[in-house]
């Protein structure tokens, strides 16, 4: 077994590794967040209604949109435990970060081409966008541990996020200039500056991530393969699940973590068709909320890292839940513009940190191990799954009642069972 010199706290390291989350969150926010799900609404209506037909099934627009991003982090949920542990043997976790970084950014500028017609490939060229992005991630994370001193992974973490922040609203920023100065630009397709953003933003993520990709090391660790090589990521991830049995604090975060995420990852995904379908908000009026909720989001990261250092990370934890919570509530009154900015703020407000502090919070948990990339695969399994099930229930809730607010009031049953294993896990700590 080797482990490869990484020296930890290298500011250098450290400023490259959170580079990446400046190329990618490009794609989490321009295309998930901000431009494509009002533009998806838009291109796929059908006499200006919702309801549309797909493979000879009758459903809403927004539903399939949920769906097909649920199916996609199942697709992840499936792989990346084998991909994970794989890397982990082989010591090339970077070239499995670069495969999904590649894959997501070249799907990603292919919806230039999607019209609204062509719906399939529309919908494919999204699963693969959304597998690339959120397949990276999961070698991404794996290598905060072995960068960042336990001291300083909430830091380091929080820091990973703003550059996200920063760096995705720079290209929205961008993107919203030139869809406000169409008529200035001589441009009279409607649909060619929002397909011209998805082209760019896939560009962005390819192009800043040759940072990270150039001073990050090859892997973590290097290890010789046992048993079959193709089974071997499972059996992997078997012995990391057989270990949280003795870990009854770190199985009960997660458990907690799997409900909770299911709540603020679907919000996140479908914030934007809410305010365009329930609240009739323009896509500039969208795009300009989901800015501003960007920059709440950079003061909200490190207000969390600031709380957890305060009062400990899981009763930080458990206060950005409760906010959660409040969300929702407020979130089944939502009547005008006014109403879905309000609510924009306080879910800026604590959806950077409450992914940040999980993040952090998992990496302090888990037991000293040289099998980072493993537990981190696990971790990343919990979070896909708990998106799949998450945004498959809100697309089957939409297509049954034909609003969205009835899938807002599940999310905060989910919520709440989170908060309460929360508590559980907070009680063992302090056992």
């Amino acid at each position: 077994m080797q482990t490869p010199a990484l020296q930890k706290d290298d500011p250098r390291t450290i400023r490259s590794w959170a580079m990446y989350d400046w190329a990618n969150s490009s794609y989490s926010l321009v295309v998930s967040s901000a431009i494509f799900p009002a533009y998806y609404n838009e291109v796929t209506r059908v006499n200006g209604s919702g309801r549309m037909t797909f493979m000879g099934l009758e459903v809403e627009n927004t539903g399939l949109y949920s769906v097909t991003l649920g199916l996609s982090f199942g697709v992840v949920a499936l792989v990346s435990p084998l991909l994970s542990s794989m890397s982990d043997y082989g010591g090339n976790h970077k070239s499995y970060m670069k495969f999904f970084c590649y894959v997501g950014a070249l799907a990603c500028m292919s919806l230039f081409f999607f019209t609204g017609p062509n719906l399939a490939l529309g919908l494919a060229a999204l699963m693969l966008a959304t597998i690339g992005y959120s397949g990276s991630i999961v070698f991404y994370n794996s290598f905060l541990p072995a960068i960042a001193s336990e001291a300083r992974q909430d830091q380091v973490s929080a820091r990973g996020y703003a550059y996200g922040y920063i760096g995705a609203s720079t290209l929205l920023l961008l993107n919203l200039a030139a869809i406000l100065n169409q008529k200035a630009l001589g441009v009279t397709d409607d649909t060619l500056l929002p397909r011209l953003s998805f082209f760019l933003t896939g560009l962005w993520w390819l192009g800043f991530a040759q940072i990270p990709f150039a001073r990050l090391p090859r892997g973590l660790y290097v290890r010789k393969p046992e048993g079959h090589f193709l089974l071997h990521g499972y059996q992997e991830l078997g012995k990391v699940w057989r270990r949280l049995q003795q870990e009854p604090l770190l199985r009960t975060f997660l458990l907690s973590f799997f409900f909770y995420i299911m709540g603020v990852q679907t919000v996140m995904f479908m914030a934007a068709s809410f305010g365009e379908k329930e609240v009739g908000l323009p896509v500039t009026a969208l795009i300009i909320t989901v800015l501003s909720l960007e920059y709440v989001g950079i003061a909200g990261a490190f207000l969390f890292a600031a709380l957890s250092k305060r009062m400990g990370n899981l009763p930080a934890l458990i206060l950005a839940v409760c906010v959660w919570i409040g969300i929702c509530i407020g979130a089944l009154q939502i009547k005008t513009h006014a109403h879905f900015f309000i609510t924009a703020v306080f879910i800026g407000l604590v959806m950077g940190g409450i992914q940040s502090l999980s993040r952090s919070t998992y990496a302090k948990l888990i037991p000293k191990t040289e099998n980072n990339a493993g537990y981190f695969g696990f971790f990343d399994v919990c979070e896909k799954v708990a998106m799949m099930f998450g945004l498959v229930m809100f697309g089957y809730l939409d297509n049954l009642t034909g609003s969205m607010r009835t899938s807002i009031f599940a999310l905060t049953i989910w919520f709440a069972i989170g908060l309460v294993l929360l508590l559980r896990a907070l009680a063992l700590r302090r056992a």
